[in-house]
């Protein structure tokens, strides 16, 4: 039944959704509103897949952690590498 099948592939879209965003909830810093939160979590969940971490121990999840913060910084609070003149 095509009807079936489309539902638990959905429900499995579902479910790898909501196991990626528990995953993403234990980088959340404590001063970070709601909005902020939504955003660096959409950031980390986009760029997933490019940051895992190799067998080796690379640490590529922390720069990946590390480049959210900044980009949040950049949007929320305009923080930029220039200096101004």
């Amino acid at each position: 039944m095509v009807g079936g099948e489309a539902a638990a592939a959905v429900e499995e879209l579902v479910s790898g959704v909501r196991q990626a965003a528990d995953f993403a909830e234990q980088f959340r810093s404590y001063s970070e509103s709601e909005k902020q939160w939504k955003a660096r979590m959409e950031f980390i969940l986009r760029h997933l897949p490019d940051y895992r971490d190799p067998p080796d121990g690379g640490g590529r999840l922390d720069q990946l952690l590390s480049l959210s913060m900044v980009w949040a910084n950049h949007l929320f609070l305009g923080c930029s590498l220039l200096r101004p003149e």
